[in-house]
């Protein structure tokens, strides 16, 4: 539903704002989900039974932007490598539809437009995210310089797990659960990440990038299982250290295996079947929030 609206959106956009609009991924907002469902997480167990609502949609219209701002510069970045790539060729900044200056003013404006929201819930959630620009703006270069881009990605997105507590707390103090939360981001970031990344690999591989996809290769599957354990151990983790109830952990082991099932689904050759591998994992985070809610109601 969610999909079909923004492009919908997209689509009958004047085009001098659609290439701005594609430029941010709005037409894809998979991506947006996936940044923001941590935050949701962390902000449903500090909000317990009574959420704040209107910290929700403050996360969710800066989580819009975030992402839009790091889409922006990684096109930047990754112009020349896109314009070889069949699926992103078209890209605005790698096809000349917005030229690279343009591309940047666009990023930063909703950079700051980000932090401004996140500031009208808290001043600490706002240091908390722009905290994290300096390295979302190094990620488009790790795929150059270090063996396992994924895992930089990981480690910046699950920063909004941190900013979900603190939008209801206003501290940076955070308890075990909150890192347990961290921690079931990261691996589950690991593992969407790197089916993701077997839609390029024969790209990356001619050009000379890396990836998760090439730097596990044929093991790829036997790792994705491990990051599910893992991903589905850090939100136990979580539970136990909040004191949710039954349903929580009946839910986060319902996630792990939807995931897994995924697992044995996908054909890591196929860039269609990665593709819908990738946007079908966002069950697994609204599971976990779900997950979230009724634990404090059991």
């Amino acid at each position: 539903m969610l999909q079909r609206i923004s492009h919908c959106l997209v689509q009958k956009s004047p085009d001098s704002i659609r290439a701005y609009l594609i430029l941010m991924r709005l037409h894809a907002p998979t991506g947006i989900v996936l940044y923001l469902l941590p935050g949701l997480w962390s902000l449903s167990l500090a909000s317990g039974r009574r959420p704040d609502l209107p910290a929700v949609v403050l996360l969710a219209l800066a989580a819009a932007l975030v992402r839009g701002a790091s889409c922006a510069v990684n096109d930047v970045v990754d112009k020349d490598i896109d314009a070889r790539v069949a699926r992103t060729a078209s890209r605005p900044v790698a096809a000349g539809t917005i030229s690279v200056g343009k591309a940047l003013l666009f990023g930063a404006v909703q950079a700051v437009a980000s932090l401004v929201i996140l500031a009208m819930v808290n001043k600490e959630t706002a240091l908390v995210v722009g905290a994290s620009y300096p390295l979302l703006v190094a990620y488009p270069y790790m795929k150059r310089v270090f063996p396992w881009p994924s895992a930089w990605l990981a480690l910046v997105i699950s920063v909004y797990a941190l900013a979900g507590w603190t939008a209801v707390t206003g501290s940076i103090d955070y308890p075990p659960a909150v890192f347990g939360l961290y921690a079931c981001n990261f691996f589950w970031t690991l593992f969407h990440d790197t089916v993701y990344s077997h839609q390029d690999k024969e790209y990356d591989r001619s050009i000379g990038v890396r990836s998760s996809a090439l730097m596990f290769g044929k093991s790829s599957k036997a790792w994705l299982a491990l990051f599910i354990a893992l991903s589905v151990a850090g939100a136990l983790w979580a539970g136990v250290e909040a004191g949710t109830g039954w349903a929580f952990y009946v839910l986060v082991v319902f996630a792990g295996f939807l995931l897994s099932y995924q697992v044995v689904r996908v054909n890591l050759d196929d860039p269609k079947s990665c593709w819908d591998a990738f946007v079908a994992n966002r069950y697994f985070g609204w599971i976990i929030l779900a997950a979230t809610v009724a634990g404090q109601f059991t």
